[in-house]
């Protein structure tokens, strides 16, 4: 069982022999080229692990997967035919890619299956009852199942048909082993964190955030909060952040949180300088400026380096790290650094650490700094409403 929260894992199955619908995350990038050729493998790589392991215990293995946003008709530059070829490459064996996802070729690529073969169904979200979580399409996918695995953590919070109508169906469900990592590292950082255990916030909106926030005070012991986020905090406070991005209608929210951390002990920092530019370009003059003092004209677009010294501080004992959202507009050099000062404190921390998909992934990976970190999350906004403590529908739907 993965982290006692009863979800049965592949240790709980006996595959021989058995249809087995893997549902994954494989949407992956294409290239323009003539065919199209899988762009970035990442997420193919994660799939790995729980592919690997069902064919070696003789499973029959089914793979459905979304790619793009095809709004549920057949786009044909979103067919799953280049991805069965990466998947091919790396397993080095056969991958037949059905032409739909529950019709005749299907069936047919299903039926065909021996011990330890793999077949890759048509993109989901040809489907228009996919995201609609449509009865008689759950049905259809069940019926290629004797066992059903989760191993798309990105989907969790999805109450899609391939997520959470199909295990309705099946008697027998796991998680594959790519899910029950995310369970694992989120999990144990929600109940159970070594301590110190200290979480850092950054991205755009406070109001994307509030949820973890509100979660988080109960559980860290510091919370470092960047991003434009920040400045809605800090204009809370009582701070002049100039033309800086704000949310006025979460003031009052923000004045609520950041009592409820004092009440509870928990060290809630905020920027004490940022790179504030003349205009939002990546050209823009900028220079260092104090966070609660940005002139008018001026907004900030990256914390500073006495935050960064400050943050690293901070982070320089933890014995549990959670990041979440870049600490500035990282795409652009010039208001990069503060997200790179983050990511290399993180990695130095010696903790356990996780980092919570999107853009803190992404600039965990540019900077070539996964491999120091625990655990990586695949999915951004499953991600986020797990760590507000919702029971996301597709995890739910795999308990027994």
């Amino acid at each position: 069982m993965a982290d006692d929260l009863g979800l049965p894992t592949l240790d709980d199955l006996d595959v021989a022999g058995q249809r087995v619908l893997v549902r994954c995350d494989l949407n992956v990038p294409l290239t323009d080229d003539d065919p199209p050729q899988v762009a970035d493998a990442l997420r193919i790589e994660a799939s790995l692990p729980t592919i690997r392991e069902l064919r070696e215990a003789g499973a029959r293995v089914v793979l459905c997967s979304p790619l793009g946003r095809p709004k549920g008709k057949v786009a044909e530059g979103l067919r799953l035919a280049p991805v069965a070829r990466a998947l091919e490459e790396a397993l080095g064996v056969p991958v037949r890619a059905a032409r739909d996802v529950a019709g005749e070729d299907a069936r047919a690529a299903v039926d065909a299956l021996g011990d330890g073969d793999v077949a890759l169904l048509e993109n989901l979200r040809f489907e228009p009852g996919e995201e609609k979580g449509d009865e008689a399409l759950a049905e259809q996918l069940a019926a290629f199942a004797d066992v059903y695995v989760d191993d798309a953590f990105g989907a969790a919070h999805r109450a899609h048909a391939s997520v959470t109508g199909v295990p309705a169906r099946v008697d027998q469900v796991a998680v594959g082993r790519l899910l029950e990592a995310e369970v694992k590292a989120l999990g144990g950082l929600l109940h159970d964190p070594a301590r110190p255990f200290v979480a850092i916030l950054g991205g755009a909106k406070v109001s994307d955030k509030l949820g973890v926030i509100k979660n988080l005070l109960t559980r860290v012991d510091r919370l470092l909060i960047g991003g434009a986020m920040a400045y809605t905090f800090i204009v809370a406070r009582g701070g002049d952040v100039g033309d800086s991005k704000i949310e006025q209608d979460q003031l009052d929210t923000c004045r609520s949180l950041l009592a409820d951390a004092d009440q509870r002990g928990v060290e809630l920092h905020l920027p004490v300088d940022v790179t504030a530019a003349e205009e939002f370009s990546p050209d823009a003059a900028h220079r260092t400026v104090p966070a609660d003092g940005v002139p008018a004209g001026m907004m900030g677009l990256d914390i500073g380096p006495e935050s960064v010294e400050r943050y690293a501080s901070a982070l320089s004992d933890a014995a549990s790290v959670l990041w979440n959202g870049p600490m500035g507009v990282f795409e652009w050099a010039p208001f990069a650094a503060g997200t790179e000062g983050v990511a290399r404190a993180v990695a130095r921390s010696g903790g356990f650490t996780v980092i919570g998909g999107g853009d803190s992934a992404a600039a965990v990976r540019g900077l070539g700094l996964a491999d120091q970190m625990s655990h990586i999350s695949t999915g951004g906004g499953a991600s986020l409403e797990f760590l507000e403590g919702i029971d996301l529908p597709g995890i739910a739907a795999l308990r027994r």
